[in-house]
């Protein structure tokens, strides 16, 4: 195993939990590249690599599978039959079916529902006061949830699930759920999963009525919302998703593309406000019509420097062998995707807020990998980047913003995200509105 710290695995986890980054940072300055280390609740060491190679490698061999943990702690909230817990041959397969719905045109045709969702939330923000801007845009994408991937228009179920949803979310929120199951097992107190399976019985009955008024009164074939399209998509052998799958996959796409969307949008409103150049620079070509390049060299830059998972890993199927690396199969290997977005010999000036980096050359495969990779790169990726896409063509359109503090945001661990410490608070002030003055009619004139 490649070299690591001594500590204690109770002091590493200690470490990793309450200051991720500095803990990653003070490894890779001791160990270099790659490294090991050990976490209380884990029998065998987690290997940490930002080597592209090691990267590729590593997402490029389909028959490694998911590191031990992730059912742990994910199964109680997205369900057995997660797309996020499946593995091989029934993991491709669904992945098969479901990716469709989050690429080209049907990506597209959202674009119009999150402006008129972000728009509505915008109206909800207070002006020329600080506040928290996190919690509006969670607001905001579990709203774009809600409506573009369950469909729900009943108002009674509407409301129900905007009060479920965040509860089930918020359960998991202030640490791992792996080591609050942990703690309140040493501590013979009752686990948080009970209290999460309530709320998870709750949410799973309003989307079986969903589900089965759906297939009842036979609107899934001339609806746009992903529901609709799970529920009439075919696997290769004309069979279907029966309802309790589809209800995993429902929640996995909550839990998966909520929280990350939300965070990753929340960072990347305090990239913009501590670098003004930037946020002019953004603001003007938004208001000139010039395109969304710097836009999207913007979303790249964000990702890049605040990632909001800090690891994707997998267990090897067979031998890793890279730059002299040779790990053996069985071995739990996961980039430090931090790490390897920071490294000068890729992204010179490291860790300044520098978005034309991304105009001149697009990010590596293996060197910017915000959303993991291989045959389990996040599903959602795409839909992702046009919902941050739009709630920021939408906010600078009609707002001005500016930070309610000379400091950035620290990060602050949000089960498996790395979110804004304080909320990203800023300012937002209505922007004047463009107006041409009045055509006075020339009474002369030969009308």
């Amino acid at each position: 195993m490649p070299p690591g710290p001594s500590e204690p695995p109770a002091l590493q986890t200690a470490r990793w939990m309450l200051r991720p980054i500095a803990f990653m940072e003070a490894c890779r300055g001791r160990f270099g590249d790659t490294f090991s280390v050990r976490f209380t609740g884990f029998r065998s060491p987690l290997v940490m690599t930002s080597d592209p190679t090691a990267i590729r490698i590593l997402y490029s061999n389909p028959d490694n599978r998911l590191p031990p943990g992730r059912s742990f702690s994910l199964e109680p909230v997205v369900g057995s039959r997660s797309l996020l817990l499946q593995e091989g041959a029934e993991h491709l397969e669904r992945r098969r079916l479901m990716l469709p719905q989050f690429h080209g045109q049907r990506i597209r045709a959202y674009e119009e529902l999150v402006a008129e969702i972000v728009d509505r939330e915008l109206e909800r923000c207070p002006l020329d006061r600080p506040f928290a801007a996190h919690p509006h845009i969670q607001h905001a994408t579990l709203e774009v949830i809600l409506r573009a991937v369950f469909g729900v228009t009943d108002s009674g179920r509407l409301e129900r699930l905007r009060r479920l949803l965040p509860q089930l979310l918020d359960s998991t929120s202030s640490t791992t759920l792996q080591l609050r199951i942990l703690l309140a097992r040493r501590a013979r107190r009752e686990s948080p999963v009970r209290k999460i399976r309530v709320l998870k019985r709750e949410i799973g009955r309003e989307l079986s009525s969903e589900i089965s008024e759906r297939r009842r009164d036979g609107t899934a074939g001339n609806r746009n919302d992903i529901l609709s399209m799970l529920l009439v998509s075919r696997f290769e052998d004309g069979g279907a998703m029966d309802d309790p799958e589809v209800r995993d996959q429902l929640m996995t796409l909550l839990v998966a593309g909520h929280e990350t969307t939300a965070t990753a949008l929340a960072w990347t409103v305090d990239l913009l406000v501590q670098n003004p150049v930037a946020l002019a620079r953004l603001t003007e070509e938004l208001e000139q019509g010039e395109g969304e390049g710097y836009l999207r060299a913007v979303i790249q830059e964000s990702l890049r420097l605040r990632p909001v998972v800090s690891l994707a890993g997998r267990r090897l199927a067979s031998e890793l062998v890279a730059d002299g690396l040779v790990l053996a199969p069985g071995t739990d290997v996961t980039p430090a995707i931090w790490l390897t977005h920071t490294r000068p010999d890729l992204y010179p000036e490291p860790l300044a807020f520098r978005p034309e980096r991304f105009l001149v050359q697009q990010p590596s495969t293996y060197g910017w990998v915000p959303f993991g990779g291989g045959v389990r790169r996040c599903l959602g990726a795409a839909f992702a980047e046009m919902e941050m896409r739009v709630v920021l063509r939408q906010l600078l359109r009609k707002r001005t913003l500016r930070a309610a503090s000379p400091r950035p945001e620290s990060p602050s661990r949000r089960n498996v995200t790395l979110a804004p410490r304080h909320g990203t608070r800023i300012f937002l002030s209505a922007r004047a509105e463009n107006r041409r003055p009045p055509v006075i009619p020339d009474p002369q004139a030969d009308v």
